[in-house]
């Protein structure tokens, strides 16, 4: 989502009434359709989290380590987008948004951050990613004291840019006077997003057993699950945005933190991830990566068990407040992800993208041709 939602930045330069100061007139209601939502993003989210990664990239030119100064370097230019699209989550936090940017920004850098590091580990060490992990758990538990995170490699002195993120979302999170609420949920999350980057970074003829053995455990409890839409679902940080944003609110409390838990996980963050490895299909096949739609008997398999994604991801977030929201975020996923150049590349995507979209919903569509004009208006551009 994250790569694609930032697309409408460019969409919607738009009319809509702000006020005196250069605001939007509703910063503490929930956009309840697309325009009101990407002019609000684009006028108020996207400056928010440029001017916050504008702070951590000063602060990563910081870093001693020459290979850890260039990872976050790295990790902030090439994923933009991922802080773009999670921010976008801040609307729920109904005139909070600057502390939902502050953690989102910052949470979000840690996973590309570490993402970075773990792909190009020469030691493929589970014991090293383990560790780099745990200051993801921390981030998302005030009081955590900090470790040291890189203790099981070599580059180790980032002049406290890692402490920094995780004490900047620790800050956040002490501060949401309801945090305590869904702290369990967002560390399940989190750490399921950990074990997940644990076992897909291992060498690789240790990676999919690590993996098969890892979704065991949790297989009573999703049987309609296979090993590889499992490890997919875990994949995505939607989930914790969502819990921390609404918690920001002020109105957050036990059935809003189980719902949210239930409605994000599995499905919406499954169908987020699986959108993310279908449409990097042929690049992960030419580089030797990990795909888990690779894994798919065949084309009509896939298709059918992305439907049912979709399917169940509409049911389960009308149970959710401000559903409209939610829907949007589906359909938007749904609809920019297949726009996505890549696609044309794929065999069979002209059948596959007319009934992912047919399924959506109309918004889908919606987001699809609008996606097709951004890159038709943007041609050197890509999400």
């Amino acid at each position: 989502m994250e790569r694609c939602l930032s697309t409408y930045a460019f969409l919607f330069r738009g009319s809509s009434k702000v006020n005196g100061k250069g605001g939007f007139l509703l910063t503490r209601a929930v956009p309840g359709n697309a325009i009101l939502l990407m002019y609000r993003v684009y006028r108020n989210v996207f400056p928010a989290v440029h001017n916050e990664l504008s702070y951590w990239i000063e602060r990563a030119k910081l870093i001693p380590d020459e290979e850890l100064r260039s990872q976050a370097l790295a990790s902030i230019e090439e994923k933009t987008f991922h802080c773009e699209g999670g921010s976008i989550y801040s609307v729920l936090s109904r005139g909070n948004d600057k502390r939902a940017i502050r953690f989102i920004v910052a949470y979000q850098t840690i996973s590309d951050y570490l993402d970075n590091l773990c792909d190009r580990s020469t030691s493929m060490d589970p014991d090293d990613f383990r560790m780099l992990h745990e200051s993801m758990i921390d981030a998302l538990t005030p009081g955590n004291p900090l470790q040291d995170y890189y203790q099981y490699r070599e580059e180790q002195d980032d002049g406290g840019y890692l402490h920094d993120l995780v004490k900047t979302c620790q800050q956040v999170l002490f501060e949401a006077e309801d945090y305590h609420t869904v702290k369990q949920q967002a560390i399940k999350l989190g750490k399921l997003y950990g074990d997940l980057q644990v076992h897909k970074h291992v060498i690789e003829n240790e990676r999919i057993p690590r993996l098969q053995n890892w979704f065991k455990r949790y297989q009573k409890e999703w049987p309609e699950l296979s090993w590889y839409e499992f490890s997919a679902c875990t994949g995505s940080t939607l989930g914790i945005f969502c819990l921390v944003s609404y918690t920001l609110s002020g109105k957050m409390d036990a059935t809003l933190s189980n719902q949210i838990e239930s409605s994000y996980f599995p499905y919406m963050q499954g169908l987020h991830i699986l959108l993310d490895y279908y449409i990097d299909q042929e690049e992960d096949e030419k580089e030797g990566d990990l795909n888990f739609c690779a894994y798919y008997a065949h084309e009509e398999q896939m298709k059918n068990r992305f439907r049912y994604f979709v399917e169940r991801t509409h049911e389960e977030i009308q149970r959710l407040p401000d559903a409209p929201f939610h829907q949007m975020i589906h359909e938007g996923l749904v609809g920019m992800y297949l726009a996505d150049r890549k696609v044309g590349k794929l065999s069979n995507a002209k059948s596959f993208v007319k009934e992912m979209l047919k399924v959506s919903g109309k918004k889908a569509t919606f987001f699809y041709y609008n996606t097709k004009m951004y890159h038709k208006l943007k041609p050197g551009r890509e999400i």
